[in-house]
């Protein structure tokens, strides 16, 4: 069928989809010319509503052309004076725009989207709220201009959010990102599902690249797609006050709809355990809990390396010396909390109330920096090595079980890979040039296949059928009240 489909129909539809999008551009870029921030909070003059039914006449057949012949709608699309935020998940695909041509919402792009020729003139169309990467102090001016325009009474379009902040496979709800909830409005849940019998829609961290998704969908003859807009949801004063309550809550809401799970993963979380390091994560490591304790503590994504830097420099100073929980909650300068004992409990080896802050600091620069590994390992040795600037067989062990959270690592072969004088002690300098000429030493020397096997864990694999997510609902909430597994030592 994929061999038929692409000699015929496929460079129809490529072409024809093509030429909707150009038709549409002259339209948009004429709509959008002299438009000002005050031009667009005033209700749309009887021409730029004619502009914006032809456009999404014209959306609506690009979308034909890729197969999705009908589009089935559910519910009633709440209007902007009901709910300024339209929270919509779950994300799986460039796809998802369907709804954003539907609704012609604002939505939130990266500021150089509107660079790009015709996509870009589209997009300024619906007004979008730009992000720019190059601007430190961008995620703040993001989040104040939603709060802005979700409070203006429905003076600006909705804005139409993809609270997930990142494609997956659809079998679970990751963690919402906040910014849809802070400004404390209403909101109105959208859940997407397409019940095709071959999936060739998803687009997430692993498998078919953009164009493969692209030229396999507009191969089927028909691809289903449906978009249910659920009651709004109006938030509690408790959630008003607590964004992150208030996603979680909508997040349920939406997860309920879909009958699937939900999960305390983040797009963070993907990032680190799909890393493309030396050192790629098995699936037994703790360091994904260790990610979420992490976060609980309010240590923020964007300070984490000033963070490390600070206390790896402080962990120097100590040495050798471990710590107790007290002595711990002064290092991080926080104060003794559940979290903190929990994250403390990870690195407790033998459960005697005392841990060496160096496994802290490479485990947290692992979670900063999830696909650098010769930095982590650089910091690791500068943590543990002699005055002579070496460290030995044992130290490589503390230094790479704590690095791939894991309680049991054999690094004996790798050791004598390295160590080729035989002198019972290496420096980075060796390392670094063992693993410019091996850049995999670790699936050829640390035997992954065994780790798991041979660590002698109590609880099961972190690995689920979506491969990313295990299942956090809250049918298991229970099960997080046991101890925690110490993992790291």
């Amino acid at each position: 069928q994929i061999a038929f489909m692409t000699l015929t129909l496929f460079p129809i539809r490529l072409f024809f989809a093509a030429f909707m999008m150009l038709l549409a551009w002259p339209f948009a870029f004429i709509a959008s010319m002299g438009s000002d921030e005050q031009e667009l909070e005033k209700p749309l003059s009887w021409w730029r509503k004619i502009v914006d039914i032809l456009l999404k006449a014209i959306m609506r057949m690009m979308w034909l052309a890729g197969g999705f012949h009908w589009i089935n709608v559910k519910g009633r699309r709440a209007l902007p004076a009901e709910a300024a935020i339209l929270t919509v998940a779950p994300h799986s695909s460039y796809f998802d725009a369907i709804p954003v041509t539907m609704t012609f919402a604002s939505i939130v792009m990266k500021a150089e989207s509107k660079d790009i020729p015709v996509w870009g003139t589209l997009i300024k169309y619906i007004r979008p709220v730009f992000v720019s990467r190059s601007d430190q102090d961008s995620r703040r001016k993001t989040v104040e201009e939603i709060k802005r325009r979700a409070q203006s009474e429905g003076k600006w379009p909705q804005i139409m959010i993809f609270p997930e902040g990142t494609c997956t496979n659809r079998s679970c709800l990751i963690t919402f990102k906040p910014g849809a909830f802070i400004p404390g409005v209403p909101v109105q849940p959208v859940v997407l599902r397409y019940p095709n019998k071959l999936d060739t829609i998803t687009w997430t961290w692993q498998g078919p690249g953009a164009f493969e998704i692209l030229w396999l969908t507009l191969c089927q003859f028909h691809n289903s797609v449906e978009i249910e807009f659920l009651p709004v949801y109006i938030p509690s004063e408790e959630e008003r006050k607590n964004p992150v309550l208030y996603a979680n809550n909508v997040r349920r809401v939406m997860a309920e709809a879909l009958g699937v799970s939900v999960t305390d993963y983040t797009f963070e979380d993907c990032q680190l355990a799909l890393a493309e390091g030396q050192l790629r994560l098995p699936s037994d490591t703790c360091l994904l809990e260790f990610a979420k304790l992490v976060r609980s503590l309010g240590l923020k994504p964007e300070k984490l390396e000033d963070d490390l830097d600070k206390y790896a420099a402080s962990a120097m100073k100590m040495k050798k010396e471990k710590v107790d929980l007290k002595e711990f909650s002064a290092y991080l300068e926080f104060p003794i909390s559940q979290t903190l004992e929990s994250m403390f409990a990870l690195f407790d080896e033998n459960e005697d109330g005392i841990i060496d802050i160096r496994e802290f600091v490479i485990a947290l620069s692992v979670v900063c920096k999830p696909s650098k590994t010769l930095e982590t390992i650089q910091l690791a040795f500068q943590l543990y090595q002699s005055e002579s600037g070496t460290i030995t067989e044992e130290d490589l062990a503390h230094i790479l079980k704590t690095a791939m959270g894991v309680s049991q690592i054999d690094v004996t072969h790798l050791f004598r890979a390295v160590d080729e004088d035989e002198k019972g002690k290496i420096t980075y300098d060796d390392f670094y040039t063992f693993a410019e000429l091996h850049p995999h030493f670790a699936e050829d020397y640390l035997y992954a296949d065994q780790i798991g096997a041979e660590s002698g864990l109590e609880t099961p694999s972190l690995s689920a059928p979506n491969g990313i997510c295990t299942d956090f609902s809250p049918d298991n909430a229970g099960d997080r009240k046991k101890p925690l597994q110490k993992k790291l030592n």
